[in-house]
């Protein structure tokens, strides 16, 4: 893997940004937009560096939410705060009648210690399941909330030309459900985030590590479902040496490990419904000769297809009973729900790639294969017809291969790569309230 400088990186997308030509001098905005869009870059930059020193996680976005909301209001916008706790909510009502759309950005970070070395790196540290943890913006929401910000501003300075409604929505809690709790979109829903206005569609974007300048979209199943396993096995616990006077759940528990994984493999349809089955945590035993009573597993499953997951969790719960009863242990299995797939609907998605290729050019706005992670932008998409799209943040040079992923410490933004999230995001919005890319 090549070693770069990130702070070297830092530095070229000063540069990038100190002379504005985007693989975007090609197709365009108006000029209006477009001089909207070059004074509010440096801005989004500010905002997005401010974000990643100063993250928060689930639930605990104050400072994130105070500083949207007072964006939001300057702007003279109809603001909400605590939807869903420490949700913001923004309602942008067009000099013109037209259609209600919304656009999304998730705010929250991770339970991850920074390794890089930006020169705004977080130094943040909290509380998370109990545990002192670094925080930070492993999975790009820092971005996701900065180009939002900037597309507001984009939005609200045409907005006597604005042709119908715009809700501006900051979501919390995107990285998965607290304990016995609902994540930051099912809470908004139940909490009515859209008011008394319902939306004709609802746009979502994402940093991926893919080439910087482009986005992708990708037809129908998008990202995966995703649910958690937990598992406790139960045997009789007795002496290391002699294991026939009891029942060993730790050999139970190896072997539905191997069970599960033919589930995947030789069970489901790897075209039609590919699934994905991981243990990620097993813990058992307290001393190293007694075979303890009860050992404990928490996993993840992954689908594609809605209409096959509750055959595969049928399938996961008879591969776990059974190999467990077949030497005499019991076993008790919860699946939770934690997120369902997201689905682009293909001709929502048809016009809303059109009005990308009209800002970013053809070639820059690829298709591409389903992914394996989350989103719970999925439940927007419940209530709403959704679009949910990847912009690529890699930096010149560096391949998907040798860039960090998403949740890893060493995850890296190229910060010019914001300006095509941002411009595709401003596309599909003004492809529906009245201001659709023009030529030059």
């Amino acid at each position: 893997m090549k070693v770069f400088s990130l702070k070297a990186l830092v530095m070229l997308g000063v540069a990038a940004f100190a002379a504005p030509a985007h693989a975007q001098s090609a197709p365009g905005f108006s000029p209006s937009v477009e001089s909207s869009i070059q004074t509010v870059l440096p801005r989004m930059i500010t905002w997005r560096r401010d974000f990643h020193q100063n993250p928060e996680l689930s639930y605990e976005e104050v400072r994130t939410a105070r500083v949207v909301a007072a964006h939001l209001r300057s702007l003279r916008m109809e603001v909400r705060t605590g939807v869903a706790q420490t949700g913001v909510v923004g309602v942008m009502r067009g000099g013109r009648p037209g259609p209600v759309i919304a656009l999304r950005a998730d705010m929250d970070a991770l339970p991850v210690t920074e390794e890089g070395d930006l020169p705004f790196r977080s130094r943040a540290r909290g509380h998370y399941n109990g545990q002192d943890v670094g925080i930070m913006h492993a999975c790009g929401h820092d971005t996701h909330v900065a180009i939002l910000m900037a597309a507001a501003s984009v939005l609200a300075a045409r907005r006597e030309e604005i042709a119908g409604t715009i809700i501006f929505v900051f979501q919390p809690s995107e990285e998965g459900a607290p304990p016995g709790g609902l994540g930051g979109a099912r809470r908004m829903l139940a909490e009515n985030v859209f008011g008394d206005l319902q939306p004709e569609a609802i746009f979502g974007l994402h940093a991926w590590p893919s080439d910087s300048g482009t986005i992708t979209m990708i037809p129908g199943p998008t990202m995966a479902g995703s649910d958690r396993i937990d598992i406790t096995i139960t045997g009789s616990q007795t002496h290391g040496a002699q294991p026939h006077a009891g029942i060993d759940p730790i050999v139970v528990s190896s072997q539905i490990i191997n069970a599960l994984q033919t589930i995947p493999s030789r069970q489901m349809d790897a075209v039609r419904s590919p699934v994905i089955v991981t243990i990620g945590m097993i813990q058992g035993g307290v001393r190293y000769n007694i075979i303890p009573q009860t050992v404990q597993m928490q996993g993840t499953i992954r689908y594609l297809n809605p209409e096959t997951r509750e055959d595969l969790y049928a399938r996961i719960r008879r591969t776990i009973n059974e190999t467990a009863a077949a030497s005499g242990a019991t076993a008790e299995v919860t699946i939770t729900e934690n997120a369902i797939p997201t689905v682009n609907p293909p001709d929502l998605l048809a016009r809303a790639r059109n009005a990308a290729i009209g800002a970013l050019g053809e070639a820059n706005v690829r298709s591409g294969y389903p992914v394996m992670p989350a989103e719970d932008f999925a439940y927007f998409q419940q209530a709403v017809p959704g679009v949910f799209f990847f912009y690529g943040v890699n930096p010149p040079g560096v391949t998907t291969a040798e860039a960090a992923p998403n949740h890893n410490p060493r995850f890296f933004v190229h910060e010019p790569a914001m300006e095509t999230g941002l411009r595709a995001m401003l596309a599909v919005a003004l492809d529906r309230v009245g201001g659709a890319p023009e030529n030059e």
